[in-house]
């Protein structure tokens, strides 16, 4: 295949092969390395028959080839687990049970991922409009107050920890102001209105740390294209310059803002850890970091393979808008 689809049908190869070195690497660095797996697994107050009911589970005593094969077709096809005097059967994709809940790994990841989505794609939203805003503004305005007011807002903002940010905000706008609420996750599907105002503070807490980023990479990149040769063309037919700046010089600029947002909404599924701890949003970060403390290794697993999913899915989606955004993309 030539053209964009055989380019697309590449990207999502490449992103179905990147998805299985990720699931290697997660097993052997969490199933291969620790040590005595099923005592680590089980938990250190586990009975010595408990650790042998857990070590059967993992098929401990299989070759590792054969050990990795049987989770990696439990995730396509679902897996059967011995729970002593039953058999319990996981549906795929089957990520494992926990050792600390008896769920299923993809039950738990499922009842926690609209929260991370919903905080991630709405401060998305935010950190795009304030972010790009600020950069094309400050480019737009380049050598005058503005560019510089902005400048050191966005030095402050980026010199800024997200918890910081945070802590102002909740202090000020739900405390001193009482503006808003403080932070209580409520379902989209309950009541929609409710879901946006009640996240709106966390929103506004990620964007404002994540729009730096964006603004800085906009402006530079902005710099960049209107000083190339065809905006000046444009200059010297007299086209506006607020046309030149909107419709030429930003798609010329989107392409590292593009790679930018999608590292950005790839890694913030995993990586909101700080804003769902300070609100208490019930989320995957917060899932993943009481996971960890407890030691229970198939919800860890889950979790990690969860979040390289969206990280390789936003980069493969990112090399696609390429090709959308800026033509002079070779299309390989």
């Amino acid at each position: 295949m030539t053209g964009f689809a055989g380019f697309a049908l590449r990207r999502a190869v490449g992103a179905v092969i990147t998805l299985l070195a990720i699931s290697v690497i997660v097993y052997v660095v969490f199933y291969v390395t620790p040590g005595n797996v099923a005592q680590i697994t089980c938990g250190p107050r586990c009975s010595p028959e408990q650790v042998h009911q857990v070590s059967q589970q993992l098929r401990l005593d299989d070759p590792l080839y054969l050990r990795y094969w049987h989770f990696l077709t439990g995730i396509f096809v679902g897996q059967d687990f011995s729970t002593g005097t039953s058999v319990a059967h996981c549906s795929a994709p089957c990520l494992g049970l926990s050792y600390q809940s008896d769920q299923q790994v993809t039950r738990i990841i499922l009842t926690k991922l609209p929260v991370s989505l919903s905080l991630v794609i709405g401060a998305m939203v935010l950190w795009l409009v304030l972010g790009v805003g600020t950069g094309i503004l400050s480019a737009w305005r380049r050598g005058r107050f503005t560019e510089r007011a902005l400048t050191g807002l966005t030095l402050a903002g980026m010199s800024t920890p997200v918890f910081v940010i945070g802590l102002v905000l909740m202090i000020v706008v739900c405390g001193q102001l009482e503006l808003l609420p403080f932070p209580e996750y409520v379902p989209f599907t309950d009541d929609p209105e409710q879901w946006a105002w009640n996240l709106l503070l966390p929103w506004l807490t990620l964007a404002l740390a994540e729009a730096a980023y964006f603004a800085r990479m906009t402006r530079a990149s902005m710099l960049e294209t209107l000083a190339e040769d065809h905006i000046r063309t444009f200059r010297a037919y007299g086209v506006g310059e607020r046309s030149i700046v909107g419709r030429h010089a930003l798609r010329g600029a989107l392409a590292p803002i593009i790679a930018l947002n999608a590292n950005d909404v790839g890694s913030a599924v995993g990586g909101a850890v700080l804003i769902e701890t300070l609100f208490g949003l019930p989320g995957i970060g917060q899932e993943l970091v009481h996971a960890v403390t407890v030691v229970d290794l198939p919800v860890v697993v889950g979790m990690v393979l969860v979040i390289g999913f969206f990280v390789v899915l936003a980069n493969a989606v990112a090399d696609v808008l390429y090709a959308v955004a800026d033509r002079r993309v070779v299309l390989t």
